[in-house]
């Protein structure tokens, strides 16, 4: 979208994914997984940002984050002073985060299968907005509770790098690209490993505009 809650979404052309590459033991890109689904799922994600607007949250060191967050499900991420957690109410309104609309659900539970996880229940679902410059450090998912379930991760609009290491922060890295509709499934024994994404390279794309945004489905509580 050009703006943060503005209607960046016109139609889309349906396509057919593109096949699958593995990058890890048990890890997945699914090659234009999500382009059948852009239809059903632009209106949703403008419901979620209606009711809980991108917001750009401060690490417990200090620093704002460069990409903007939301999330809806019956968790949502947070990032303060005190640290990082999952709340069942948004931070900026005090009220529940907006249910995790069935279109989503569905998308992130069949990828999932597809890359071998079965029985995936996602209770949380991470909304994060890069525009040109924006990043996102080399980190862990492990604010979760449990970790036997995948993360599958969803990108929509402009082109990113993304990087995805070891069991260690120092460990090398690959540089995947990810496209408009890929969509990025890992877990087992591959769910602890590091990833980030490079800033984002400044650009239009015809349906969502100046700006990459990703959905990150995990099951949190």
């Amino acid at each position: 979208m050009p703006g943060p809650t503005a209607d960046l979404f016109a139609d889309d052309a349906l396509q057919q994914p593109a096949g699958r590459e593995q990058i890890g033991d048990e890890s997945y890109v699914l090659r234009g997984y999500a382009l059948p689904w852009i239809d059903r799922l632009l209106p949703a994600l403008r419901g979620i940002l209606a009711q809980s607007p991108f917001r750009q949250m401060v690490t417990p060191g200090g620093f704002t984050m460069s990409a903007a967050l939301s999330s809806c499900g019956a968790l949502g991420w947070t990032s303060a002073h005190h640290g990082y957690r999952y709340t069942s109410l948004d931070p900026r309104s005090q009220q529940p985060w907006p249910a995790m609309p069935d279109e989503l659900r569905e998308l992130a539970v069949l990828a999932a299968a597809d890359a071998g996880f079965i029985d995936f229940n996602p209770d949380a679902c991470l909304i994060n907005r890069y525009v040109a410059g924006a990043k996102m450090s080399l980190h862990q998912d492990k604010n979760e509770r449990r970790f036997d379930a995948p993360v599958v991760s969803v990108s929509l609009g402009l082109p990113a790098i993304f990087l995805f290491g070891g069991h260690e922060r120092s460990d090398k890295t690959q540089k995947i690209s990810l496209f408009h509709g890929d969509v990025v499934v890992w877990g087992g024994v591959d769910r602890l490993r590091f990833h980030g994404v490079m800033p984002i390279k400044e650009g239009l794309h015809p349906i969502m505009g100046p700006q990459r945004i990703n959905l990150t489905f995990r099951t949190a509580g």
